[in-house]
């Protein structure tokens, strides 16, 4: 979170600020905060808001239509609660943190965003973390590093007992052993020739496009960050220098570029290996909690014959690329630094798996960055994954 966001959580929570009186509390915070108004939410380029009152504490209200939040998902979207008596309190509201759609979503599904959210929906609690200003930064880290449509899947299941089309995916005998077997199939490929020509393909598609990857790394949004950055590193030649010429002329509009659908961003098949890599750009100034991989999706790609899933992973500084490296999925910090989302489990999906950001940060500062996969903790690892 910027400055500006940060500025506001302090005005809002200041005792000498407004309290108690809801009209109040929003003129004075949209004045001082040059906010725009789009119905009922209050925004900038930085947050949007959404102002609601209480007169006995309880937070039941309506609060706002699904639809409506997922203009303002990819920014943080707060609630600030007025109350009669009390000082002012403020939720982050993101789709991370509902628990469900409450108010007319009968007809909600993947395809049609429908009905509300009450103020009782929104997690006061996330995996045992407090929902409010001390955790904020890293509350959005964890939401910036998930998608729209993860968070959709999870509220349509949650939302009037609505039954999903989806399915947890159920492996067999078979493919239960091939999944046990992609630790040595990732071992193997990790310590041969094709991992250092993988690396080296990877790097000089990098290199190739280092300077608008700094320049792309300066957008806020994580979502058109990543997938920007993605597909510079991907495309053939065509396609990168019309995405060199929309960074030249819109460098603070640009559209999001969508990437190949399936668990990997660059898929490329060696003689001992199908290999599968997801690109992702490391801001080492800023917090993040970037997501790992669907579990349903991964499980069933390990699945098959000879898949192996690895991470290229790209740190930025405030200057330069500090450094590459390609990492196996199985590597035993990713491992240990893996936060498997908690609301997931018991639905018809196994849901994400997210990376503590920090981790990776330590992995590209380390010059000497070498794989490591211990069999036992990875296949506890595989275990906890099919168990959910």
């Amino acid at each position: 979170m910027n400055q500006i966001v940060k500025d506001f959580i302090k005005y809002i929570e200041d005792i000498n600020s407004p309290q108690n009186n809801k009209d109040l509390v929003k003129k004075e915070a949209v004045k001082k905060f040059n906010l725009i108004q789009d119905r009922s939410v209050y925004y900038c380029n930085y947050f949007a808001v959404r102002f609601s009152y209480t007169k006995n504490n309880s937070f039941s209200n309506t609060i706002l239509s699904l639809s409506c939040l997922q203009k303002y998902d990819h920014i943080p979207f707060f609630v600030v609660l007025i109350k009669r008596e009390g000082t002012n309190q403020l939720f982050l509201a993101n789709t991370t943190f509902l628990k469900k759609i409450s108010h007319s979503s009968l007809e909600l599904s993947l395809t049609n965003i429908k009905g509300s959210f009450n103020g009782s929906d929104i997690m006061k609690e996330y995996a045992d973390i407090k929902n409010s200003s001390i955790n904020f930064d890293y509350l959005y880290a964890i939401h910036s590093g998930m998608e729209w449509s993860d968070n959709l899947q999870r509220l349509v299941e949650a939302s009037s007992n609505i039954q999903s089309t989806s399915k947890k995916y159920i492996p067999s005998n078979v493919e239960s052993k091939k999944i046990k077997a992609s630790i040595e199939r990732a071992r193997n490929f990790i310590t041969s020739n094709n991992y250092n020509v993988l690396l080296d393909d990877l790097n000089s598609r990098c290199t190739n496009v280092k300077d608008a990857i700094l320049v792309a790394s300066r957008i806020e949004n994580v979502n058109i960050r990543g997938r920007l950055i993605e597909s510079l590193i991907t495309s053939d030649v065509n396609q990168r220098e019309e995405l060199l010429m929309n960074l030249k002329d819109m460098e603070m509009m640009l559209p999001t570029y969508d990437t190949k659908n399936g668990l990997g961003d660059y898929v490329r098949i060696f003689d001992n290996g199908s290999t599968y890599t997801d690109i992702k750009t490391k801001i080492v100034y800023l917090n993040s909690a970037p997501k790992a991989f669907n579990i349903d999706k991964f499980l069933e790609c390990m699945s098959q014959d000879n898949t192996i899933f690895l991470f290229y992973f790209i740190g930025i500084d405030r200057d330069s690329i500090i450094n590459s490296i390609l990492c196996s999925v199985y590597h035993k910090d990713l491992i240990n630094n893996t936060v498997l989302q908690h609301h997931w489990a018991g639905r018809s999906s196994r849901g994400v798996a997210q990376y503590n950001g920090k981790i990776i940060n330590e992995m590209l500062q380390n010059s000497n960055f070498k794989n490591e996969i211990d069999t036992g903790l990875t296949e506890n690892y595989i275990k906890t994954l099919l168990e959910r």
